[in-house]
């Protein structure tokens, strides 16, 4: 086996108090183990090429601290370090990997089953560790979800921060619970039904407790992004930087049992190569997937709205599997607010958000006013199932300036539009932690990093991010705790009034998407569109062999009467988003739908509607209308 597929990088336990030690230091002369604490002692490391020192030390069990020393002065933490007890400038730990996992019955969720819930593991609870989510998993599940998608939790300076400000990407979050938390939620969730999907950041780390430059050419000076130096991808010395972040996935896959990878920004990995490091990964995670028998994942995030991340393989593509599709959110986020500043400049039109149904991305060569050019690529050809679609995210609220949830932005009613539109789409629906009763703790960016001028920079640059937008308002400090604490989930919210009125909506919705064959089977081929764009009104039509069902959306803030072009037959009304049981207005919809009779239906304001195919019945039942106000 080469070095470059060395999959044991970092402190490798071996049993019998014996432990390997491999680091990547291309800058480095000489390099030293340093052990610290009780049994003191430094061993020097073998140069076993390419950059690679080495060694295996006796008398070294689980819980040992150790440091790389450079020139026998300089002390760091391994860049592959598997736990940092004491955070990203102290010692990394040698653990254990052994865990006596319960889940062997588990081989994942085909993609097509996903209902996905972000979650930041801080807040979700009071606790904000990874078992503390455990008790939470059977309310979940009763909810509908089958994956839990949890935001980065590799090491991050202090105890509190998104977590796309890691430093070691192969480290656990201490204040998390660290590795063994992480092993014991996974598996949780696998006795539960419920995938596990992992945030992870492979275009930048950050910058406190980053000491890889001093080891070696991990970063690039000939690109930038919006964090600083890109990562080493393409150019001299970027062999060992690709194997360190692709073994990085396999070890989270292959270690933790994830089930996917949600990969961050994946348009600022800047990489020129003629192979780029996405289909690298994307391969090595095929082999994997097949070793492990399990089906996984790689959920790629991009800005960039580049068709070659979802294509296939054969088609020149990098084939990964499903991309978060921000377009969609843009579309019916800007239909539903008429906001209009920052990247929303480029959106409000209707027809939009019935391109982003029909075909994916919204810019797929079209001039963006935003940015200024022309943008992104045709996802016409490109499957259903292979778009994650939602309307909130911890992006879409926390990267507003007060971390408003849609439930402080729009009404009740288009509370409900909104998770129609989501959850009876042809795509993979995603809902952003407690989303579904309507939570109203605010999402704000926070961080606790210790360097005064780190945190200035910080806070200067989310004014500057903010300035887009137009929003001229103070934006929270976020290096105050109070920050961090605001954004705490109250979960009893759910228990009383119109929040447990929304979870049980959102409930109803799940249970239908997948009761109903049409809208199980996500394909973008076997859903039609009508769009009524002077009215605001969208005819969805969605079948799967001789079953057929019909969601009529009214996304205006008015009534809406018209005579839609309904299929042929006799159409049964299922769920009313205006109906009583639903704090609605009350609607105006009749109970059964005759496409052979002159209609002409009213549809409440930002209201939607589901139908399926009914048997012939009495006539007069046809015409008859119900109220329920």
């Amino acid at each position: 086996m080469s070095l470059f597929q060395q999959p044991c990088i970092g402190a490798e336990y071996l049993g019998d108090n014996r432990c390997s030690f491999l680091v990547w230091a291309k800058n480095a002369a000489a390099m030293d183990l340093h052990i610290v604490g009780e049994a003191e002692r430094i061993v020097p490391l073998q140069n076993a090429g390419d950059g690679y020192f080495r060694a295996e030390v006796e008398n070294v069990r689980p819980g040992t601290l150790y440091f790389y020393r450079f020139d026998q002065t300089t002390e760091r933490p391994d860049p592959a370090s598997k736990f940092q007890p004491r955070g990203v400038h102290g010692p990394s730990q040698v653990i254990d990997r052994s865990f006596a996992w319960t889940d062997s019955h588990w081989f994942g969720l085909p993609l097509q089953r996903y209902i996905v819930y972000e979650l930041h593991v801080g807040t979700y609870t009071a606790e904000g560790a990874f078992e503390a989510i455990i008790p939470h998993l059977a309310q979940l599940k009763e909810l509908g979800v089958t994956a839990l998608e949890l935001m980065p939790v590799a090491q991050f300076p202090g105890d509190r921060n998104w977590g796309y400000d890691g430093a070691y990407p192969f480290a656990v979050q201490n204040s998390y619970g660290g590795p063994a938390g992480l092993k014991r939620l996974v598996d949780a969730c696998h006795q539960q039904g419920l995938a596990v999907v992992l945030d992870v950041v492979y275009n930048h780390l950050g910058p406190e407790g980053n000491y890889f430059t001093e080891f070696g050419p991990y970063f690039t000076a000939r690109y930038k992004t919006p964090w600083g130096l890109a990562l080493n991808f393409d150019g001299p010395g970027s062999d060992p930087v690709r194997r360190f972040f692709i073994d990085n996935a396999l070890y989270w896959i292959s270690e933790f049992h994830l089930d996917a990878l949600r990969l961050d920004a994946t348009d600022q990995i800047l990489d020129h190569s003629p192979t780029h490091f996405l289909a690298e990964l994307s391969a090595e995670v095929d082999e994997l997937r097949k070793e492990l028998n399990r089906q996984v994942f790689l959920f790629p995030e991009s800005a960039a709205n580049d068709v070659r991340v979802i294509k296939s393989r054969e088609l020149g593509g990098y084939n990964l599997d499903a991309q978060w599709n921000d377009e969609f959110h843009h579309a019916l986020r800007a239909v539903l607010t008429e906001e209009r500043t920052g990247y929303y400049r480029d959106f409000g039109e209707f027809r939009q958000l019935v391109k982003a149904y029909t075909e994916g991305f919204v810019y797929s060569g079209e001039y963006s006013k935003h940015r200024g050019r022309r943008h992104g690529s045709s996802t016409r050809d490109i499957p259903a199932e292979r778009f994650i679609v939602f309307s909130q995210n911890h992006d879409q609220v926390g990267n507003r300036v007060l971390g408003r949830r849609l439930t402080q932005l729009v009404s009740f009613e288009k509370l409900k539009l909104a998770a129609g539109a989501v959850l009876l789409s042809p795509f993979v629906p995603l809902l952003f932690m407690g989303e579904e009763y309507g939570e109203e703790a605010p999402f704000q960016y926070f961080i606790s990093h210790s360097d005064p001028q780190l945190i200035e920079a910080v806070r200067k640059g989310r004014q500057e991010e903010f300035a887009a937008f137009e929003w001229n308002i103070e934006p929270p400090d976020p290096q105050d705790e109070a920050t961090f604490r605001r954004a705490k989930l109250n979960h009893l919210l759910s228990q009383g009034g119109h929040h447990r009125t929304l979870r049980e909506f959102y409930r109803e919705l799940i249970r239908l998407r997948k009761a109903l064959t049409p809208l199980a089977r996500l394909s973008k081929a076997h859903c039609e569109i009508i769009s009524y764009d002077e009215q605001r009104v969208l005819l969805m039509r969605r079948w799967n062999r001789d079953q057929t069902n019909l969601i009529l959306y009214n996304f205006s803030d008015a009534e809406v009467s018209l005579a839609p072009a309904l299929p042929a037959g006799r159409w049964q009304k299922i769920f009313d988003s205006a109906a009583a049981r639903w704090q609605g207005p009350g609607t105006r919809l009749r109970e059964f739908l005759n496409a052979q009779e002159e209609l002409s239906l009213t549809l409440s304001a930002a209201s939607f509607a589901l139908f399926q195919a009914a048997p012939a019945a009495n006539p007069a039942s046809d015409t008859q209308e119900t109220s329920t106000r």
